[in-house]
C-alpha cells in the first residue's frame, strides 16, 4: 500500500506540471469565452491527443500480463518518471512567447485542479484492492493524458467562484469610478486600438494628468483590474482600450465605465471568425458610440467606409470626423511624408484656413489616422496648437508597432504585435522606404474567417514586389503567402520556412549583408505554434 501511494504522488507531481501548459492556452483563449478554448483544441488535435504521455496507456498491459502488485507499481512508477523527464525536456526546447501568467485566477484553478485529483486518489486509497491496481492505473493514465479537458473542466467548477470574485471587484471599481467622477474616452475598433491608445494619453499628457489602461487590458475584468489597482485621485482623464470577440461585449464594458467621448479607429475583418459577419463587427465596435451620453462627443473616421456607412442610433451625441483621403471632415492630414526618421504631415481644421505642420517619430500612414484622432480630441478638450505640436512630438514608438530598432548591423522594423490586411500593406510600404536589403518575417494573419485564405494570398502577392528574402514562420499557416509568391514567380530559392521565430533570426543572420532591413509582421502567441 505504502509504495501505491508513492506512485499516486509521482503521478500528481506530473499531472500538475503538464496541466501547467492546459492552463497557459486556456488563458491565452480569454478562459475559454465564446469557447475560443475548446475551438483551439479542436483545431488543435495533434498537439492536444498526440502527446508523450500516450505512453502511459501501455499500462493496458496490465490487464494481460500476469504481474505482482508491487511490479506493477514499480513498472508505473518507472514509466511516469521517464514521461516526466521527456515531457520537461520538451518543454524547455518550445519557444515560449507568453508564458502562463500565475494569477489570483490561475491559482484557484490549481487549487480546484489538486481536490479534484485528490478525491479520486483518496478514494482509490480508501477502497484499495490488489486485483484492482490495473484499472486504479488506467483511470490515472487516462486523466493526465486528458488534462487538457480535466482544465476545461475545472475552468466550468470555478465559475460560480469566478462570478463571485468578479460581482466583489466589479463593486469595488464602480464606487472609485463614483467617488472620482472623471471622465472616461472609449476607444475601439479592428486595428489600432493599443496604438490610439498610447498616442491620445501622451498627447492630453502635455496639459492633463490622463490614465491609460495599462498593456492590453481591454476587456470588462481588465478595465476593473486597472481601475482597482492603477487608477489614483490625481488622474483627470481615464482612456479605455475597448476589444471584442462578440456583439455586446463593448456594451457590456460601456455600462461599466460609462464612457463621454468614443473613439473609434478603423473598422476591419479582424475577428471575423468569433464575430460571424462584417455587419456584426461593424454593430459591435459602433456599441461603444451608441452608449455615449446627450453630451458626449464621438471621433470616427471619414475614410472608413464602415463607419460613413453606419446608421447612428444615438442622435444625441456630437459627431466629429478625422481622415486623409475625405475633404468633409473637421480634421485632415494633408503632405504626408515618410522617412527613416518618422513622419511629417500638415494638419488642416475645418473652419481655419491655416494649415499646421506636425513631425512625429512614428512609421506609416494608420499611425497620422490615430494621431488625427488625439489631435481632434485634444483640441476639442482644449489644448492649443502648440501643445497639439508638442505632444505628437513627445509620442514615443510603441514596443512592436512598426518599431524601428537595432540588433547588432540588423535593422529591425518590428511590428510583431499582430497583423492585419490593412497594418500588414502599411508595414510593407514603410519597409519599401528603407535604403538596402529587404526581408520579410511573417506567420501570416490569422481569425479572419473564411477570408483567411485570400487575405494571406494577397498579402504574398504584396510582398513579392517589396522584398529580396522571404522568412515564413510555420509551414502550414503560411501556405497561402507562399501560393502568391509562387503566382507572382518569385525565386524560391529566397523563401525560407522554419517552425519559430528563434529559427528564423538564424536565417537572418546568415543573410544579413550589412545593410538589410528586416520587417517582423506578427509574431503569433504559443496557442498558433505548429
Amino acid at each position: 500500500m505504502t509504495i501505491f501511494l508513492l506512485s499516486l504522488i509521482i503521478f500528481m507531481i506530473f499531472s500538475l506540471y503538464k496541466s501547467s501548459k492546459a492552463l497557459q492556452m486556456l488563458q491565452q483563449n480569454y478562459y475559454d469565452e465564446s469557447h475560443r478554448y475548446l475551438l483551439w483544441m479542436t483545431k488543435n488535435f495533434k498537439k492536444v491527443f498526440l502527446s508523450i504521455d500516450l505512453l502511459g496507456l501501455s499500462v493496458i498491459l496490465f490487464f494481460i500480463i500476469p504481474l505482482t502488485e508491487e511490479i506493477m507499481t514499480l513498472i508505473f512508477i518507472f514509466l511516469y518518471l521517464v514521461i516526466f523527464l521527456l515531457y520537461r525536456d520538451m518543454q524547455k526546447k518550445e519557444s515560449v512567447k507568453i508564458p502562463l501568467a500565475k494569477t489570483a485566477r490561475i491559482k484557484r484553478m490549481y487549487v480546484t485542479e489538486i481536490i479534484l485529483y485528490g478525491i479520486i486518489i483518496a478514494i482509490m486509497a480508501c477502497s484499495y484492492v490488489a486485483s484492482l491496481l490495473p484499472l486504479y492505473y488506467l483511470l490515472l493514465v487516462l486523466m493526465t493524458y486528458l488534462s487538457y479537458l480535466v482544465i476545461l473542466a475545472v475552468n466550468y467548477i470555478n465559475k460560480p467562484v469566478e462570478k463571485l470574485v468578479y460581482l466583489h471587484y466589479k463593486k469595488e471599481a464602480l464606487k472609485k469610478l463614483k467617488k472620482m467622477n472623471i471622465p472616461v474616452i472609449g476607444i475601439t475598433g479592428s486595428y489600432g486600438k493599443t496604438s490610439s491608445k498610447n498616442i491620445i494619453n501622451e498627447i492630453l499628457n502635455v496639459k492633463y494628468n490622463s490614465f491609460a489602461t495599462p498593456k492590453n487590458f481591454n476587456t470588462t475584468y481588465g478595465m476593473i483590474n486597472s481601475i482597482n489597482n492603477y487608477l489614483d485621485k490625481f488622474n483627470d482623464l481615464f482612456i479605455a482600450e475597448m476589444g471584442a470577440f462578440k456583439r455586446g461585449e463593448i456594451k457590456k464594458t460601456c455600462d461599466l465605465m460609462h464612457p463621454k467621448y468614443g473613439v473609434l479607429t478603423t473598422i476591419g475583418e479582424a475577428h471575423l471568425e468569433s464575430f460571424g459577419s462584417k455587419e456584426n463587427i461593424q454593430k459591435g465596435k459602433f456599441e461603444l458610440i451608441e452608449s455615449l451620453p446627450s453630451n458626449g462627443i464621438a471621433i470616427l473616421n471619414g475614410d472608413d467606409e464602415y463607419q460613413r456607412s453606419y446608421d447612428l442610433q444615438n442622435k444625441k451625441c456630437k459627431v466629429l470626423w478625422y481622415g486623409i483621403d475625405s475633404d468633409d471632415v473637421d480634421v485632415r492630414a494633408l503632405n504626408i511624408k515618410l522617412s527613416c526618421d518618422g513622419t511629417t504631415f500638415d494638419v488642416k481644421f475645418k473652419g481655419d484656413d491655416n494649415s499646421y505642420s506636425f513631425h512625429t517619430r512614428l512609421l506609416g500612414k494608420h499611425n497620422v489616422y490615430n494621431l488625427l484622432a488625439g489631435i481632434l480630441l485634444g483640441k476639442r478638450l482644449g489644448l492649443t496648437i502648440d501643445e497639439l505640436k508638442r505632444g505628437v512630438g513627445l509620442v514615443k514608438t510603441i514596443d512592436h508597432r512598426l518599431q524601428l530598432k537595432k540588433m547588432g548591423t540588423l535593422n529591425i522594423i518590428d511590428d510583431a504585435y499582430n497583423s492585419n490586411p490593412v497594418g500588414s500593406k502599411t508595414a510593407l510600404d514603410v519597409l519599401k522606404l528603407m535604403p538596402g536589403t529587404h526581408t520579410i518575417v511573417t506567420p501570416g494573419m490569422i481569425e479572419l474567417g473564411p477570408k483567411q485564405y485570400e487575405y494571406n494570398k494577397r498579402l504574398g502577392v504584396m510582398i513579392s514586389s517589396v522584398c529580396d528574402y522571404v522568412i515564413l514562420v510555420g509551414k502550414e499557416q503560411t501556405k497561402p503567402i507562399f501560393d502568391g509568391l509562387k503566382e507572382k514567380g518569385y525565386n524560391e530559392d529566397n523563401i525560407f520556412i522554419v517552425n519559430d521565430v528563434t529559427e528564423a533570426f538564424k536565417v537572418l543572420r546568415r543573410l544579413d549583408d550589412g545593410n538589410m532591413y528586416a520587417l517582423l509582421e506578427n509574431d503569433l502567441p504559443d496557442l498558433f505554434n505548429e
